[in-house]
């Protein structure tokens, strides 16, 4: 590769969940890098005293405990079976989060959230189709955004948003924004990509780079 030439992200889906795999094509991941088709994604930054970036997705709240809790899934539990033990571990204890949300520049407004996600991608853990309609290229990031409800109105839409169907549910909103401001009283834990981000962080600001990303698709 020449002197200041940018590189180019080659995916080859070997992890639990491959969540930003499913954005690119069908096409066998070995053959995707040695017969490459070039697209530019966008990219989600996260600032909170210092700066993180994700590729798919970030969240806090429910699905923020559970990707900390798939650790403590059993080894032989793999792919969708360790997310979904996560999920019952979860439900033992998660936090119900009042924040204070601002999108763009309209004024803020203040949520009770069982969830909060932030996504670049369509899905996280694996199979959950959190924002169905997301695009990696469009310039926004999607939001869904989940009121305060219980264990059992959990178990209710989890096969929704594992099909994808949950968009227009009274219980949660579906929206788009290029910039999203978060304050809480509380303490929150964010998920990023996968990984805990940031823990016991009370304010941030969740951004897009536009086509930041070159993928070998």
């Amino acid at each position: 590769m020449r002197a200041g030439a940018k590189a180019a992200l080659g995916v080859i889906p070997l992890g639990s969940g491959d969540d930003f795999a499913k954005l690119l094509s069908s096409r066998d991941p070995v053959q995707r890098i040695a017969n490459p088709e070039q697209k530019r994604f966008d990219i989600g930054r996260i600032v909170a005293g210092e700066t993180r970036y994700f590729a798919n997705g970030m969240d806090i709240g429910f699905g923020a405990h559970g990707a900390r809790n798939v650790r403590q899934v059993p080894r032989f539990l793999t792919g969708l079976g360790a997310y979904l033990g996560a999920l019952a571990l979860t439900l033992v204890r998660y936090p119900l989060l009042r924040v204070r949300l601002q999108l763009d520049d309209a004024p803020p407004f203040e949520l009770t959230t069982a969830m909060t996600a932030v996504m670049n991608g369509t899905t996280f853990g694996g199979s959950f189709r959190v924002c169905p309609d997301a695009r990696a290229d469009d310039g926004l990031l999607d939001l869904l955004l989940v009121d305060a409800v219980g264990r059992l109105e959990i178990l209710l839409l989890v096969p929704k948003i594992l099909r994808g169907t949950h968009p227009g549910d009274p219980r949660l909103r579906l929206t788009r924004a290029r910039r999203v401001k978060f304050e809480s009283v509380e303490p929150m834990l964010l998920e990023a990509d996968g990984e805990i981000a940031f823990d016991g962080i009370r304010k941030f600001e969740v951004g897009v780079v536009p086509a930041a990303l070159t993928v070998f698709a």
